[in-house]
């Protein structure tokens, strides 16, 4: 049992070595994930922060939350795009002729997307700090929202094996994506729902990007987090179940 373990988890660090060797070799990936999160921090806080009342004199510290989760949004569409591709070319029927756990090669992937979203989210912080972002949140808050973003990382990142691993086209598998990543702005993300009209602020209260914003602004202001992380948590593990359940059978179905 031990030794199976040891060469489950053996497999798994080895796909994941190959993934992360195309994620360095070809940097513009994680480039490409940062770029548009930060000109969208740029935008909102230099251009349109003074027209937006968000009830906070550092608009960047409101708005950090949101654009994190779409630096993620569109980062997992990477995972999305290899998968479809290693499809096509046939290598994983080629592993599976070896003596390896089969799941390895799709776990791979789903870490890596882990790795290479947590060095995005790192490099958009610090751009933010620059910009003047500050927190008065303590260690464990921190570790809080790193594991609210690790958990919303993984649920979106099966999400994306669902349509790397379905998809009929390289534009099929990428283009899940934009609802996500277009879903923050119909949230807390930029402005309070307090000042939107009703129809599309019972949308916003009641659909996951609120809850997990409003949970990470929380902690990172040190501020009371309230029921916002239960309900966050709830979203995140919801998807995660939900997309891992659909991801393994088109895992099994196509390969």
């Amino acid at each position: 049992m031990e030794a199976a373990r040891n060469h489950y988890f053996g497999d798994m660090g080895v796909m994941l070595s190959r993934s992360m060797r195309h994620v360095f070799r070809s940097m513009d990936t994680i480039i490409t994930v940062c770029l548009t999160p930060i000109a969208m921090m740029l935008l909102f806080v230099y251009v349109l922060g003074g027209a937006i009342q968000a009830g906070t004199d550092n608009y960047v510290n409101y708005l950090l939350p949101g654009i994190l989760l779409i630096a993620i949004a569109s980062g997992v569409s990477y995972t999305a795009y290899r998968l479809f591709m290693d499809l096509q070319s046939g290598i994983f029927e080629r592993f599976h002729t070896m003596p390896i756990a089969r799941s390895s090669a799709l776990w791979g992937h789903l870490l890596t997307s882990l790795v290479s979203n947590a060095i995005s989210v790192a490099i958009i912080i610090l751009v933010a700090l620059l910009m003047g972002f500050r927190s008065s949140a303590g260690g464990l808050s921190w570790l809080a929202v790193a594991g609210i973003l690790t958990l919303f990382t993984l649920a979106l990142t099966w999400v994306a094996a669902i349509a790397g691993l379905s998809a009929k086209s390289i534009d099929g598998a990428v283009g899940f994506s934009y609802p996500l990543i277009f879903l923050p702005f119909i949230s807390s993300a930029f402005v309070p729902t307090s000042s939107m009209p009703p129809v599309v602020r019972a949308f916003a209260e009641n659909q996951p990007v609120t809850s997990i914003v409003d949970a990470i602004r929380s902690l990172l202001a040190g501020r009371p987090v309230g029921n916002d992380i239960g309900v966050a948590l709830a979203w995140c593990v919801g998807i995660l179940l939900a997309a891992y359940f659909f991801a393994m059978r088109a895992y099994k179905k196509r390969v």
